[in-house]
């Protein structure tokens, strides 16, 4: 409009007193329709409309349509005070008595009130009648969850005390972290982005349970708080699309716009709440703006001419931080200076009461009307951006300042200010000697709070430890796992997948298993899957799909079990922690199997992936195509020799390398075991392999070895040397292959152990290393490693399919000579043959190798090592396979 010329004003005025008279007499829908069917018409014309997704930079709801906030604004008032002074004492008392704890004051001061109108009247606790609803609480806000759950009781002043300082055992965590506090926090938030983004698939897999019968999930609602400058993270958009498509009613973003990140602005030189705006409703979300409080109410009715309006969406987000960093005259001044008119509208107003102007985030009818208006809208998710000042209440201390995100500090006469500002009940010493402060139990305020929470169903954020219970089948209904399967050759992910269907067909679990692709079911073998279980979708199959002549045909359905997220590792891994959570957060045990590319896995989604850890999530990751190798045709960015070493990073996650099927069905037997039957809170990672080779019968007794991480394959009988072989994945058939040439032609005797978790055996280790240094006058432990290897002769050679460091795990626990080989450098194409010679892994490598370390220890003549590279032609001046 700006760039357009009204050249018939009095027409312009007919067509808007027009519109007038439909809002008037007939309401906004009514006019809604009008105007969408006149701006229909001139497009079907031929006329070029183009399209804005942003609207007049004012509140989305008018006053006259708000709904009024119920209860005791008073007294919400004066408890949130409270929690506002509670929550700076919480950071200024931990850095006193701990300096360099660090802390954040401003987050939270910027969004109490949004906080708080959702504690007094919208955030809802789980009870044996209702699932509760999901809040993903702003990491940097947990002071002020903190001290509003000391004022109800739920935390002692001594825990306060021990803010950011847990190795004593009664400490809070500096952000919300479900492992280090297991009854409380429900998700992990504060590494930013992943909390809009799992916000999104929590908000799904509700919807998933409920159509699938599981769980009753209809009335529940996910509420995620999170920052403008957080929006910035791909994360935090990269999924909102999803959430529009499906049509999450449920979700509602609130996003806390006090146009500051960490070091600046947000937007300076734009506006952050239009640009969200535009992202936003482009994606098909309804959108309410919450910018400016009650005290603008007047003068916004006075802007008969629009000319104020004009001035707000002339300013930029800036000049914004200027005018609440710099008061009430330097705001006359650049603000409203600008315009004669405008200055004359707020001449009477002193400078303090333009100061006083309010933000839409500040004021609780504000909020409350749009929270209210959120969770009653159908068919869309809902964001509210809340304009707020960062550091709000903290004065010449940091409010509106640049360096407000990392204030950890007031100084006396600033925390004086701010008990005067919001009226706190505290005496000057009090406030010098930083003391928290709660009022007695029956004081008005505790009270009022307590039956707020009581109408709420109780206190938040709480968290369940325990799901229903459920029992898993022994490992003898995978029997056909625990054979050889002869001639027949298959790799170890159509194993999987046997193992899989056995599990969804299982009278007790099947219907708690949610099997979870990205985009690769026919890589994997699982197509089979879709017309037996169906595919997800809240739409059901709204076409008839080009397949159906085909028995596995693409088959979606409401009621579907599979989740095909599509191209999406982060998605597909945020559904899988959705699933793995459902105990905590439903109740409901479900029981996650995420198979995907292995380098696709932790390498690209190793955030998510520890987060997962922290959430105490339970369930199945599978890397499929695992190993540098064994993807043979894909090449550098296809081949994974490293994930192990990543998901070795995270301490609950237990990690296997399984060769065999019956090695795999021992693994997820036992995984089941402990995560579903006994609710242990760990997740299992399983690398499986695309190549199809014979599986033998398992050895008897191999069980425990196979879940501790090693067992003996074969021992060798024949004279002559001793070795120790150690192999894992594909590779192990290489190893084996290397033992019968070792025997057979270099006369060297040597035993082979499959090794299923080096990552395993090095934690058992490290706990036996423990114990002895805390023990010295016990007789020492012996590692499992050192256990097994304990009788054994000979040096020890390891050949995997991923890089050195994977086996070099164990190298401090193995008592002989310790060699390893791996995979270390980038992948490339080329056959598998091929790529396991390139990379020094193959039988020959492995011979020479054991050759060599024999020829070390003075057991055999170093010529011996000398005859194997001539024999099969090994090129020992090739450059190094890491450096090419």
């Amino acid at each position: 409009m700006a760039f357009t010329p009204d050249i018939d004003p009095q027409e312009t005025q007919e067509w808007l007193e027009a519109i007038d008279a439909v809002l008037a007499n007939e309401g906004t829908e009514r006019a809604h329709f009008l105007l969408e069917t006149l701006i229909d018409k001139a497009r079907r014309s031929g006329a070029y409309l183009p399209y804005n997704a942003t609207t007049a930079y004012v509140n989305s709801i008018p006053t006259h349509l708000q709904q009024r906030l119920p209860g005791n604004p008073d007294m919400e008032r004066r408890i949130r005070a409270l929690i506002r002074w509670n929550a700076i004492m919480t950071v200024l008392r931990a850095n006193e008595k701990s300096p360099g704890v660090g802390g954040h004051i401003a987050s939270f001061q910027s969004a109490a009130t949004l906080y708080d109108v959702g504690f007094n009247h919208f955030f809802r606790a789980a009870n044996d009648k209702f699932g509760g609803d999901l809040i993903f609480f702003q990491g940097h806000s947990s002071p002020g969850v903190y001290a509003r759950a000391f004022l109800e009781g739920r935390l002692t002043e001594d825990q306060m005390d021990n803010f950011r300082q847990e190795t004593g055992g009664n400490g809070l965590s500096s952000y919300p972290h479900p492992w280090l506090m297991p009854d409380f926090w429900q998700f992990p938030t504060v590494s930013m982005g992943l909390g809009p983004l799992q916000g999104i698939y929590q908000a799904r897999f509700l919807k998933y349970l409920h159509d699938r019968g599981i769980a009753d999930t209809s009335d529940r609602k996910v509420w995620v708080f999170c920052g403008d400058g957080e929006m910035d993270e791909p994360e935090s958009l990269g999924a909102i699309s999803l959430a529009s498509r499906e049509k999450l009613d449920n979700l509602i973003f609130v996003i806390n716009c006090n146009l500051q990140r960490l070091d600046g602005p947000v937007r300076g030189n734009g506006k952050i709440i239009q640009e969200l705006e535009s992202d936003f409703r482009g994606s098909g979300w309804n959108v309410l703006k919450v910018i400016w409080g009650s005290y603008w109410d007047p003068l916004l009715a006075m802007d008969k001419d629009g000319l104020l309006k004009k001035r707000m969406e002339e300013c930029v987000d800036g000049e914004y931080q200027n005018f609440k960093a710099k008061g009430g005259a330097y705001t006359r001044e650049h603000f409203f200076g600008k315009y004669p008119q405008l200055k004359e509208m707020v001449a009477a107003m002193s400078d303090q009461d333009i100061w006083r102007l309010n933000r839409g985030g500040h004021d609780p009818h504000k909020v409350y009307a749009a929270y209210a208006a959120a969770t009653q809208h159908k068919g869309q998710p809902t964001v509210i951006l809340a304009k707020t000042v960062k550091g709000y209440g903290m004065g010449d201390a940091g409010e509106a300042q640049n360096t407000t995100h990392q204030q950890k500090s007031m100084d006396i006469d600033s925390l004086k200010a701010f008990r005067d500002r919001f009226d706190l009940p505290l005496t000057d010493e009090q406030v010098e000697s930083l003391s928290f402060y709660r009022p007695p139990a029956d004081s008005p305020e505790m009270v009022y709070m307590a039956e707020r929470r009581a109408a709420m169903g109780g206190s938040v954020p709480a968290r369940r430890r325990k799901g229903n219970e459920l029992v898993v089948p022994e490992l003898s209904a995978f029997e056909n796992m625990l054979t050889a399967t002869g001639d027949r050759e298959i790799s170890t992910t159509m194993a999987f997948v046997r193992i899989l269907s056995i599990l969804v067909r299982d009278k007790q679990i099947g219907k708690y298993i949610v099997p979870i692709v990205p985009d690769e079911a026919r890589t994997f073998g699982m197509e089979g899957m879709f017309r037996q279980l169906g595919i997800y979708s809240s739409a059901g199959q709204l076409y008839e799909p080009q397949d159906n002549d085909q028995v596995m045909y693409y088959k979606e359905s409401k009621d579907g079990q599979i989740l095909e997220e599509g191209i999406n590792e982060a998605g597909a891994f945020s559904s899988w922690i959705a699933a793995a959570t459902a105990y905590s957060v439903t109740g409901t045990q479900m029981i996650p199997f995420y198979i995907f590319y292995s380098m696709f896995g932790f390498q690209r989604i190793g955030d998510l992936a520890w987060a997962a850890g922290d959430s105490r999530a339970r369930g199945f990751v599978l890397g499929a195509t695992a190993g540098r190798t064994t993807l043979n045709g894909e090449g550098l960015q296809h081949e994974d020799g490293h994930s192990h070493l990543m998901s070795a990073t995270i301490p609950n996650c237990v990690s296997y390398d399984p060769t065999f099927s019956y090695e795999l069905a021992v693994i997820i037997q036992e995984g089941m075991r402990r995560m579903v039957q006994n609710q242990e809170d760990v997740y299992y990672y399983i690398t499986l392999m695309n190549e199809n080779y014979s599986h033998p019968e398992m050895p008897k007794g191999a069980e425990a070895g196979i879940l501790k991480g090693m067992y003996a394959f074969s021992k060798s009988k024949a004279k002559g040397p001793k070795v120790q072989l150690m192999g894992s994945g594909v590779i192990l058939r290489e190893v084996i292959a290397a033992a019968e040439m070792l025997e057979k032609d270099w006369g060297v005797s040597p035993d082979v152990w499959s090794v299923t978790s080096f990552t395993e055996l090095r934690r058992e280790g490290l706990d036996a290393d423990r114990w002895n240094m805390l023990n010295p006058e016990k007789k020492p432990r012996l590692s499992y490693v050192a256990e097994c290897l304990s009788g054994a002769e000979g040096p020890v050679i390891s050949s995997t399919d991923y890089m050195k460091s994977f086996a070099d795990q164990i190298r401090n626990f193995v008592p002989q000579r310790f060699v390893s080989l791996g995979t270390d450098g980038y992948g490339r194409s080329d056959s598998r043959e091929a790529l396991r010679s390139f990379f020094e892994v193959d039988r020959y490598y492995v011979v020479l190798a054991a050759l060599k370390a024999l020829a070390d220890e003075g057991k055999v003549p170093a010529s011996k090592a000398v005859e194997v590279i001539k024999k099969y032609k090994i090129d020992a001046s090739r450059p190094n396979p890491t450096t090419v």
